[in-house]
Order: C-alpha cells, then structure tokens, then sequence
C-alpha cells in the first residue's frame, strides 16, 4: 500500500477546538483512519493511504470549519464526522450545522447534530402528525421541545401542551404527598428541565399560570379538542392502544402533534399490547402523518451511550434470533412426533 502525503493549514486559533485536549481528537482519527498526522505550526501534515489521508483531511477541513462557525467541538462531532466519511457523506457535517432551530436562554443554539435528527426536524415543520421513534439519548424529547418553543414566539400556535403516561418505571412509588400537581411533576420532570433550559425559569413559569403551557399525564386529555396548540407526547411506549387512539382523536384545527417513544424501553405490564405499536402499523400509510426512526448513530449524550445502546440492540437481536430458532426447532420436533404417531397408527391398521 503506497502511502501518500497531504496538507491542511489549520490557523493556530482553532487548532485546540479542532485537535482537542491533548490532541485526543487527532488520536482518533489517526487510530480510526489509519492514519499519521503531524502539526507544525498551523501547517498540517498528513500520511496514510489515499484513502485514509483525503478522509483525515476532509474531517479535519470540516471540524475546523464547525469552529470558525462558533461551535464547541465535542468528541460526538468527530465520531460523526469519522462515522459520516465512511459512507462518503464528509459534507453533511456542514450541511446539519446550517439547520438552526432556536437558541437556549443563555443563547446557545439548538441544532440537529446527525442526519436523522435533521430529518426529524424537516418532518416536524412539514407534517401535522411526527412520530419520532428511537432509543435513548437521540434528541427525540429535545428537539420536539425546542420546534414547540419555537413555534410558540413566533406565534404559529396558541400554547404547548405536553403530556406523558403517568406510568412507573418498573418501580412502585406508592403514595406521593402533596397536591395532584406535586404528584404528577416527578413522572413529567425530564419536560420540565427542558423547557427550563430553553425557556427559563421564570418565562415558563408565567406562561404556565396563563394557561399558555400546559405539562400533564397523559389521562387528562380525554374529552378535550386540542386546538391550535403544540402537542408532544412523550414515552409513548408506554401508552394502551386505547389511550392512542383517545389521544390521537384530540387533535383540533391549527395543531402539531409531535408523539415520541422508545419501542425497547417499555414499562407496560407484561403482556399489555403497546399503543405505539399499534400506531406504527395502522397508520403507516396515513398521509400527512410521519414516522421517523433514530437509530444509535443518532445518540449525542456522551459517546459512551451510543457504545451502551448498540450492545443492547445487538444483545436483544442475538436474543430474538435465538428465540425463533428455538421456536423453529420446538415446531420441527412436534412435526416428527405427530409424523411418527401417524405412521403407528397406520401401521397397527
């Protein structure tokens, strides 16, 4: 293999941002891509393949431009980024960075930072009805939040309304002191830290004495049309057929409804069916309904997560392959048990 040499000129001001805390950036795009990378100055040079070396220089280029652009350059960024060249996709690093939703309280800014998260965001401004499914860490809840803030300032709807099932997580709580909002805000506290981030404190608060943001279980929107109004609906998973389909026949003229859940993390009584589930299969087809699926390249909580819900998914696979073949085998050996009782039975005939 002829190993080649490249150049990027990387200015001394980001190469911290870009090369990371004692260069653990580089380190692992050297290890990831096969490559060597020496920095002289703000001269970078670059030896590896062909291959390997354009990709290094092409990451680089991009995570030097994240920087010029004002962003905190972050493990995930470069795991993406490695992740995005391999498909030879380098440019949609740049492409996802353009996407802005809306700013924090203290003006950070919220952007989708994977292809799937900015799909999510396309399909939330373009449909009435989103389903965003995936696991953990994936910025389902976030993103859904930050659209519904957004939405609310510039007043294309009249209030957010959140709601989740008011279910244990496979834990029993017993009994909660206090009012029924004190009994309800441990189930509903991730919606509350979020629009505190995004909102703060004191702007939720008063929207939420005016009626104009409303956080509660799930069971409180029988009987109510819900229009004009931002409507997530969070850990959907753990919802009953019955409690979608009530939900979901709420929605009124003027709203977006956003439904998000994570089909490997219910909490539900065993044997209890899934309203998310159902959901999925009956309305797959519905237009102006849309469904989409994170995966764990999505995950942008730390890198460790991401490693976490790929063995999990990988586990529950190698599970599910092993519970068919035993069921394959159990219905193999029946098959012959009732051949060889038939043959008997003739045979004493």
């Amino acid at each position: 293999m002829s190993v080649i040499e490249t150049n990027i000129e990387i200015p001394a001001d980001y190469s911290v941002s870009v090369f990371g805390q004692f260069d653990e950036y580089v380190k692992k795009i050297e290890k990831t891509l096969k490559v060597t990378i020496i920095a002289r100055d703000s001269q970078v040079k670059i030896l590896g393949s062909e291959s390997g070396a354009g990709h290094a220089r092409k990451v680089l280029a991009n995570l030097l431009e994240l920087a010029k652009r004002g962003n905190t350059i972050t493990e995930q960024n470069v795991d993406y980024a490695l992740a995005l060249c391999m498909d030879e996709k380098e440019d949609a690093v740049l492409e996802i960075d353009d996407e802005l939703v809306c700013r924090t309280i203290t003006g950070k800014p919220i952007k989708p930072k994977t292809l799937g998260q900015k799909y999510y965001v396309e399909q939330i401004r373009q449909k009435m009805i989103v389903f965003g499914l995936g696991p953990a860490g994936t910025g389902k809840t976030y993103l859904a939040m930050a659209m519904a803030i957004q939405a609310f300032k510039n007043n294309e709807v009249g209030r957010i309304i959140l709601t989740r099932p008011a279910i244990e997580a496979g834990e029993k709580l017993g009994f909660l002191p206090g009012d029924l909002q004190s009994k309800v805000d441990p189930y509903l506290r991730p919606l509350y830290d979020a629009l505190y981030q995004i909102m703060g404190a004191e702007s939720f608060a008063a929207n939420m004495e005016k009626g104009l943001i409303e956080v509660a279980p799930l069971a409180y929107m029988r009987g109510r049309t819900l229009d004009n109004a931002f409507i997530i609906l969070d850990e959907a998973q753990n919802t009953t057929p019955a409690q979608m389909k009530m939900f979901l026949t709420r929605i009124g003229f003027g709203s977006k409804v956003i439904v998000t859940g994570d089909s490997s993390q219910k909490d539900l009584p065993a044997g209890t069916v899934s309203g998310l589930d159902v959901a999925i299969k009956v309305l797959s087809k519905v237009d102006d309904i849309g469904f989409v699926k994170l995966t764990n390249q999505d995950v942008v909580r730390h890198p460790l997560v991401q490693k976490i819900v790929k063995a999990y998914e990988d586990y529950e696979s190698r599970q599910n392959r092993r519970t068919k073949s035993l069921v394959k085998d159990k219905e193999s050996e029946n098959k012959k048990e009732k051949t060889t009782k038939r043959r008997g039975r003739q045979n004493d005939n």
